[in-house]
């Protein structure tokens, strides 16, 4: 009656049922309190005291949807739309399909992996990039279930084990730091060689996911693709370079505040002092991207409260420290038993950051009774909080991605992007970190 396990498993099981994310996390916090002791008042407040966490990341979602939209009607998204399309050739050969199905592809993967690291944007480019592509991507019969892994195959392995932006967040500022704080003694070098291994199995994921799962084309409705997208304008140049000024400055505001907030605010000041806005009222174009990010806000904001009543209700420490008591001194158990348990963790909670603080505290103690090598800990431990992060329902490596995918409503969060992602990363992760805390 672990009020962390039947939480997790009420709020996937309601989501899989085609209920709201939202009701299904409000509601999943509501019976985690009240399970895990907790009365309906300190329930419903520790709820109200977590909303406010997911606030920021919310408006930044819907001034990021914002800043697409103006993008848009700058004329940029139809250029690129236009050169993708166009390399396609005269004959649209299946060999020309294959070509720009795999530029295309390659392409997402590199802005994701970079998104991480050279530049640390995390997920502001998706609701940017991804809309004007879905034309192209219906032209190729493209199935979007494949995109949804590529992207967040990018955002989540990059952090697993390169050391840099996001990375070095999570590997030396979070994982290292808290694995020392336990007693654990490890050093920075040893972290990301420790992550390798586990690493694979996303790999091994992908591979899956391109080459067997979503290999074969998917139709898309091209009507409802044309009216998310405003008309064909034409090609201004002056407006393409007003809105190649306007990302730059939004990248580099974002790069020097650390504020997705600021950045997107910057680049649509910049769409409308410039006049590139001006066919269209300013206050159309907000509301129309406000609109289309609020439901990945709201996702956040109910995410933030349903992870701040899992931690008041303490049965996360609960949760751990018993499995002493059911693994006895099955090494092999206890590494499994780890890992599966991170994973309840990190999908109820959505952030595989928030996830060590919560475990290293008694993952590192019991690692070290059952023998565990330092590489084995370390991988242990970063695993288990990598778990979850893939497949989660209020995790932004889901919630980003279905924000570019469905701009035109054909893209569902739950069996389009959540169900493949955890199917094609959570499972293979879930059997390389074991391999990896038993072998290293």
């Amino acid at each position: 009656m672990n009020a962390v396990v039947i939480a997790v498993c009420l709020m996937l099981g309601l989501s899989l049922a085609r209920v709201n994310v939202v009701i299904a996390l409000t509601i999943s916090a509501l019976v985690a309190g009240l399970v895990g002791g907790m009365d309906l008042q300190h329930t419903v407040d520790a709820f109200n005291t977590g909303l406010g966490g997911g606030a920021q990341i919310a408006l930044s979602y819907a001034l990021l949807g914002a800043f697409a939209v103006a993008l848009s009607h700058s004329g940029l998204t139809t250029l690129i739309s236009r050169k993708v399309i166009g390399a396609l050739g005269g004959e649209q050969s299946k060999a020309n399909y294959n070509r720009v199905r795999w530029i295309l592809l390659l392409s997402i993967l590199a802005m994701a992996v970079s998104s991480q690291n050279l530049l640390p944007i995390h997920i502001a480019f998706i609701p940017i990039l991804i809309p004007p592509l879905l034309h192209v991507m219906s032209k190729l019969s493209l199935d979007r279930r494949l995109v949804a892994c590529v992207l967040t195959f990018g955002l989540v392995t990059t952090y697993m084990i390169l050391p840099v932006g996001f990375g070095g967040i999570f590997l030396n500022d979070i994982l290292l730091a808290n694995l020392n704080t336990n007693g654990l003694e490890a050093v920075r070098s040893q972290i990301p060689q420790a992550m390798l291994l586990p690493a694979l199995g996303m790999i091994c994921g992908l591979l899956v996911a391109v080459f067997i799962s979503y290999r074969k084309p998917r139709e898309y409705k091209e009507e409802l693709i044309l009216t998310a997208e405003p008309e064909d304008e034409g090609v201004n140049p002056r407006n393409i370079a007003i809105a190649v000024v306007a990302v730059i400055a939004t990248l580099a505001t974002q790069l020097y505040t650390g504020s997705m907030i600021f950045g997107a605010l910057i680049g649509f000041i910049i769409f409308s002092f410039s006049g590139a806005l001006k066919h269209v009222a300013d206050q159309d174009v907000f509301n129309q991207g406000v609109r289309m990010m609020a439901n990945i806000g709201f996702i956040m904001i109910s995410a933030a409260g349903f992870a701040a009543v899992v931690k008041e209700t303490g049965d996360v420490s609960t949760l751990v420290s018993s499995l002493a008591d059911i693994i006895g001194d099955n090494k092999a158990l206890a590494a499994f038993l780890m890992l599966l348990v991170g994973l309840f963790i990190t999908m109820g909670i959505g952030s595989s950051f928030s996830t060590i603080p919560i475990i290293a505290t008694i993952y590192v103690p019991l690692a070290l009774t059952f023998g565990f090598s330092v590489a084995a800990t370390i991988a242990l431990v970063g695993t288990a909080a990598a778990l979850g992060d893939a497949g989660s329902p209020a995790s932004d490596s889901t919630l980003g991605p279905t924000a570019g995918l469905n701009a035109d409503g054909q893209h569902d969060h739950i069996r389009d992007s959540v169900i493949p992602t955890f199917i094609h990363y959570n499972i293979p992760l879930l059997g390389f970190g074991w391999i990896a805390a038993m072998v290293l």
